[in-house]
């Protein structure tokens, strides 16, 4: 089995369908910097180690940059990247000589190559001599989605969806599979009219020939250590349903019959609705979606229970700087499941802690306190910290007397009075809305892609997470090494991609598996 993955990051989705028995023909992503880990990981290749002794890159490969030299390529604005002629060009005359490699580049100007490059259509279409392209693979920003993305050139951030879906035209795979955030799910307003992102991607896709299976799942589901929901929607090449329908059961017909529907409306030029009446998603999330999920070739997506998720203790207990414990089976069967697919590190990469400062620190052991006590009483606490109150209850004073805070020195101590805990917190003030303490029992929660969103559960520990604790919880392996910057701010944010964003950005490797055994199951049954 065989894929070509767009807006690959760092590598996490690439890792998991080559566990899963897909081969990489080609990546792509913008970024140099994810593109530095992924080429690292996958292609094996030290950009960092190359761009220092002047060396040139072997197996990535710049679609259009500014620059000949490698280190000034690694840190160039991915949004300043020439038109596609005007810089400098990477890609040989062979498309063959592309294959299993990362292409850094623009998608919008890529598929502009392609169309310009009829060889490498063919190439790519093929498997490099092989029996097809099976699945395009990738994730789409849809943040800004805006049905304007079609028409506009100048807008390429929204423009991103349409031309995932032009790639997959062109190249023609047997199946297409994009993931992105839950927020493509909600609806958005253009010109007064209310529209679904998701809707709309899985309409485009039926133009294109294309029937689509849209899932809303959670990767906790899988055993990553987060709630991490998903929206997913696999899309299979119209030739193969047929194929494939003869081997359903029951469930597997029920569950792509509102697929077909749409599709058919689509090519008739009709306009489907949206609904209870009409197509919409299966919901993973919910008890009464897994059901469907379970009896069907979905059910990798759905093998944990509530019961048996993973908890970030079981993630990083093992990494803590006092008092760490042995490695859980959860980090034991982690870097066993990839231990053949990377290169195996001598030392634990990406675990340098960040510095905090001693206010920070105190307030941190509020936060681990305030996770504890657990709300409506933690509100009184933020308000007060935000300065937007200086009042607190009884009854919430009563539940945070009982712990054992930091004083300047560094020392446990307990409060006896509610207005010297008060003045405590008003010393103490911040503007964080997000920051919080992770639960050591339960999976990380979804917003966690900086470090700044949360600090470690234990209280010997007053500290945010380093890139590697991050990486456990998106269940990276250890072997797994994440290149480039560690972190970044200011301007920079609008186009680095720093160590904290790439892991935050990427879909965890064992979802990545799971979603590879899914399409596996499909090719196999074709």
């Amino acid at each position: 089995m065989n894929y070509i993955e767009l807006f690959a990051g760092c590598g996490g989705l690439s890792l998991g369908l080559e566990k899963a028995g897909f081969d990489l023909l080609m990546a792509n992503e913008l970024s140099p910097m994810a593109a530095e880990t992924f080429a690292y990981n996958h292609c094996h290749e030290d950009l960092r180690g190359l761009a220092d002794t002047n060396g040139k890159a072997e197996n990535t490969l710049w679609l259009s940059s500014q620059f000949i030299d490698l280190k000034s390529r690694l840190r160039e604005n991915p949004f300043s990247y020439p038109s596609l002629g005007q810089g400098v060009c990477d890609l040989p005359k062979d498309p063959n000589d592309v294959k299993g490699k990362m292409v850094v580049g623009n998608l919008i100007q890529l598929n502009e190559f392609l169309s310009e490059n009829p060889k490498y259509v063919k190439a790519l279409k093929s498997g490099f001599g092989a029996w097809g392209l099976d699945l395009i693979s990738g994730g789409p920003p849809c943040q800004s989605f805006s049905l304007a993305g079609m028409r506009k050139k100048d807008c390429d951030k929204n423009s991103l969806p349409w031309e995932f879906a032009n790639f997959v035209e062109i190249l023609n795979p047997k199946f297409a599979l994009l993931e992105n955030v839950t927020g493509i799910l909600r609806p958005f307003k253009e010109d007064g009219v209310s529209y679904h992102a998701w809707f709309e991607v899985a309409k485009t896709f039926a133009g294109k020939g294309y029937v689509p299976l849209c899932l809303h799942i959670n990767a906790r589901l899988v055993g990553v250590p987060q709630n991490r929901p998903r929206f997913i929607m696999i899309a299979v090449r119209h030739n193969i349903i047929s194929k494939l329908s003869k081997g359903f059961n029951e469930s597997e017909k029920e569950l792509f019959k509102e697929s077909i529907a749409l599709y058919k409306a689509i090519k008739k030029g009709e306009e489907p609705e949206l609904g209870e009446c009409g197509f919409n998603y299966f919901d993973a999330n919910k008890a009464e979606g897994r059901t469907i999920f379970k009896e069907t070739f979905l059910s990798h997506l759905v093998e944990y229970e509530e019961s048996d998720q993973v908890s970030v203790e079981h993630a990083l207990d093992d990494l803590k700087i006092n008092n760490p414990s042995k490695s859980s089976k959860y980090v034991r069967d982690l870097n066993s499941t990839f231990n053949k697919l990377l290169d195996e590190t001598k030392e634990l990469n990406n675990h340098e802690l960040r510095s905090n400062s001693p206010l920070v620190q105190r307030r941190f052991r509020l936060y681990q306190i305030m996770q504890d006590v657990g709300k409506p009483f933690a509100k009184e606490i933020f308000s007060i910290l935000k300065g937007e109150s200086a009042r607190l209850t009884d009854q919430a004073w009563s539940s945070f007397s009982k712990y054992e805070y930091l004083n300047e020195d560094g020392n446990d101590f307990r409060f006896d009075q509610k207005i010297e805990f008060v003045k405590y917190l008003q010393n103490h003030p911040t503007k964080k809305q997000t920051q919080k303490a992770l639960i050591a029992k339960e999976p990380a929660p979804a917003a966690l892609s900086i470090p700044d969103d949360a600090c470690h559960y234990d209280y010997h520990e007053l500290r945010t997470l380093t890139v590697r604790e991050m990486a456990r919880i998106q269940s990276f392996p250890d072997d797994f090494v994440f290149r480039s910057k560690i972190t970044t701010g200011g301007q920079m944010r609008r186009f680095e991609v720093p160590q904290y964003t790439q892991v935050g950005n990427a879909v965890p490797p064992l979802l990545g598996v799971a979603l590879g055994d899914v399409i596996r199951k499909l090719l196999s049954a074709k």
